[in-house]
């Protein structure tokens, strides 16, 4: 083997076509390249992602404008009008509005809207309860009961309330914790933890043990000189 023997693979070179050669050549003429035209023109050409003129695809596909909410929970509605004429002691579920055809949806929880009369004296388990459609039903005589999602298990009012209430303490915590980190950025200096608190009215309390202010201090021992002996 030596370097006058080396040659390239069969087929992996290829001779460039020559066009425009005359009309013998078999690319003659307009060199493959039709009768005129955007395409025929040295330099000319059109993009790959080009539609012929009509609305292309990334102007008419639809754009998502505006906040959408990911935490949002989509509920199957039925209002207190549909209900309005069931007996008194009717025990009313999610399988029993579905049972009726009450509900479209029944892959989504259940919320009773207050739209329209309630029912007397009934007994209602669903997943969630508008404010006015609650008030109606209990102004009923009517026994509510809320359902978890998706099992389907009674809530616990006790337990809901303690949920709220501990949610509602971080949520006071942060606040404080907010104020803290203002007041330390106003003043220019970070201040001991035990030098300034919150309390629950939301105002600032001053530390017991922290030092007392110097006029403070001055005011007080003018008082003691001046009072009798």
């Amino acid at each position: 083997m030596k370097l006058h023997d080396l040659h390239p693979a069969p087929g992996s070179r290829t001779r460039s076509q020559r066009v425009g050669r005359g009309q013998g050549s078999g690319r003659g003429k307009t060199a493959g390249r039709g009768t005129k035209g955007q395409k025929a023109r040295a330099g000319g050409g059109i993009p790959a992602w080009f539609e012929g003129g009509q609305t292309p695809l990334h102007v008419r596909t639809p754009k998502l404008h505006g906040f959408r909410n990911r935490g949002r929970v989509a509920y199957a509605a039925l209002n207190l009008a549909k209900l309005g004429e069931l007996e008194k002691g009717t025990l009313v579920t999610p399988d029993v509005l579905e049972h009726d055809g009450l509900i479209r949806d029944t892959k989504l929880p259940v919320k009773i809207l207050g739209n329209g009369d309630a029912p007397k004296g009934i007994t209602i388990h669903a997943h969630a309860f508008s404010k006015s459609a609650l008030d109606k039903l209990t102004a009923g005589g009517c026994t509510v009961q809320r359902l978890s999602w998706p099992d389907n298990t009674p809530v616990d009012p006790e337990a809901e309330a303690r949920a709220d209430e501990a949610a509602a303490k971080r949520t006071k915590g942060r606040k404080a914790k907010g104020r803290r980190a203002a007041l330390a950025r106003a003043s220019g200096a970070v201040p001991p933890a035990a030098a300034v608190e919150v309390a629950e009215d939301d105002e600032p309390v001053a530390d017991p043990t922290a030092e007392p202010d110097a006029a403070a201090s001055a005011e007080a021992e003018e008082s003691e000189s001046e009072s009798p002996a």
